[in-house]
């Protein structure tokens, strides 16, 4: 059964995968508000047509050209993906009008939201959620002038609440936040429920709880924030169970309000408080790289060694997402993740790898961009995530699964373990097309773990704890005939993810299941 859901998690994940995840977030926002504008014809929305159109048309307009100053001022690559979902965001916040006020008003906001990602930044990365730094301020703003408007989150209503879901769990799948999420959503819901409930006891009055459960899910604004701002991957902290704890914590203050004055901790502030939680448990910050050599691993793989010139830290197995600026780019960004390849102990050195296409495979933007970096050449990473980690119990077996550029992660932790003198019972199977395509043989073999080769034709000069498969499929059956033990080891499987759903089933004699899907690029 765990197979089985990993398998189609990441067939899932693989389509999605083509699209970089902040184009997918802005193509989710922007459906999000067509629906909304038929639904005005119908007065399924408070907002009317017309108050759509131009309150989102004031709100692109503002995040993108303070955004576009700011980033021409700070000599930033211009992300207009990022303006615009911005203004959608705040669209779906704050109330639509065409009052010239209030209309100003908004126009703050959206100004506020894009000033505080550079303003309220930290070496480079914004602390708090942007949107929510735009409704706050204008919420305060109208303590004392009230026709400048206020945050309404009149997204939260039940006609919405099918697409809210559909669109947010794209966002979700392709960010990987839908367990983060949940967590908010239960204990958000739940909060909710319990205050909804005293309230009706305070006044004597009765209550349904199922009814009140329904209604808080529907007509809360809670599936919005939490699919499509609480999982906005750069106010997050990296390990998931820190991320719970900020879904938590978001949960209980946005299903119970507290006020504070003339206003409450309501949806805003309280991820503006998740905000800090996260930023306290990992100073984000942009590192900055120089690019210090380039080396062929494979006929199609090549290594990039970085010289780090920030103060940087990372688990072995984690990623990070590397920033190539370029001009027209295309629906993949100038962001993409790569798993680090090289050990903690190796810093200031930091080695990623990746896979050249071929020519049937056109190339994107992004890797003609990277392929044109010369050596000397400044990049920055945007943060390092994942829990691809090894268990800290030392005794607990391992088996590695990699496929093809997919063992880069498992080099990380395999140099880490030697570099600290750790000894593990790790077992890795290497799937790759052919024995020319074995990438970090030399990595491998001076780990000295077991390795159990993947590939069509025999890999020459084996070391004696390797084993070639001889044709061997990598199914169930055959992963059992050399790995006997697999139901006493934790599995770790790596590769694209569209591979990692064809061989997940194979691990479903493991004790668990660990995936690290590529997305492509």
């Amino acid at each position: 059964m765990l197979g089985t859901l990993t398998a189609v998690w990441n067939r899932v994940f693989a389509v999605l995968g083509r699209v970089s995840m902040y184009r997918v977030v802005y193509l989710a926002l922007a459906a999000l508000a067509v629906i909304s504008l038929v639904l005005s014809f119908f007065d399924l929305v408070g907002p009317d047509p017309l108050e759509l159109v131009v309150t989102l048309a004031v709100l692109a307009a503002v995040c993108v050209g303070v955004d576009a100053a700011a980033q021409r001022i700070l000599r930033l690559p211009w992300r207009i993906e990022s303006s615009l979902i911005t203004a959608h965001i705040l669209l779906f916040v704050l109330r639509p009008t065409l009052d010239l006020t209030a209309l100003a008003g908004i126009a703050l906001a959206g100004a506020a939201a894009s000033l505080s990602k550079y303003v309220l930044a930290w070496r480079g990365r914004h602390i708090f959620n942007p949107a929510a730094v735009g409704a706050t301020v204008l919420t305060l703003l109208a303590l004392v002038w009230p026709a400048l408007g206020s945050s309404a989150w009149w997204v939260g209503t039940p006609a919405l609440a099918a697409p809210v879901i559909l669109l947010g769990l794209a966002v979700l799948w392709r960010t990987e936040k839908i367990r983060v999420v949940a967590v908010f959503l239960v204990v958000a819901v739940a909060v909710a429920v319990l205050r909804t409930s005293a309230q009706y006891n305070l006044a004597g009055l009765e209550i349904d709880a199922m009814t009140v459960f329904w209604q808080v899910l529907w007509s809360s604004p809670f599936l919005f924030l939490g699919a499509f701002m609480l999982s906005e991957p750069l106010t997050l902290p990296p390990r998931r169970w820190q991320q719970f704890l900020v879904a938590g914590i978001v949960g209980v203050l946005a299903g119970w309000p507290i006020p504070i004055g003339d206003i409450s901790l309501g949806q805003e502030r309280a991820l503006l408080i998740g905000n800090l939680v996260a930023f306290a448990f990992a100073v984000r910050t942009a590192v900055r790289l120089t690019l210090s050599a380039r080396a062929v691993k494979t006929p199609t793989v090549q290594e990039l060694t970085f010289h780090v010139q920030d103060r940087l830290s990372f688990v072995p197995g984690q990623y990070l997402e590397l920033e190539v600026p370029h001009a027209h780019p295309d629906a993949r960004g100038t962001r993409r993740e790569f798993s680090i390849a090289s050990a903690p102990e190796d810093l200031p050195l930091l080695r990623v790898a990746f896979k050249e296409g071929g020519a049937a495979k056109p190339q994107s933007s992004y890797k003609k961009a990277l392929a044109q970096v010369g050596e000397g050449e400044r990049l920055a990473i945007t943060g390092v995530w994942g829990d691809f980690v090894l268990p800290k119990r030392d005794g607990a077996p391992i088996l590695m699964v990699a496929a093809g550029i997919g063992v880069t992660p498992f080099i990380s932790q395999l140099r880490h373990l030697r570099a600290a003198g750790e000894g593990r019972d790790i077992v890795l199977v290497y799937v790759a097309s052919d024995a020319a395509e074995l990438a970090y043989r030399s990595d491998l073999e001076a780990s000295g773990v077991p390795v159990v080769v993947f590939t069509r034709d025999e890999p020459a000069d084996l070391p004696s704890t390797w084993l070639w498969a001889r044709g061997v499929r990598l199914d169930a059956d055959g992963l059992l005939r050399v790995v006997p033990d697999i139901a006493a080891r934790h599995a770790y499987i790596s590769g694209p993810a569209g591979l990692i759903a064809d061989l997940a089933p194979a691990l479903e004699h493991a004790r668990s299941i660990t995936t690290d899907a590529f997305s492509g690029y």
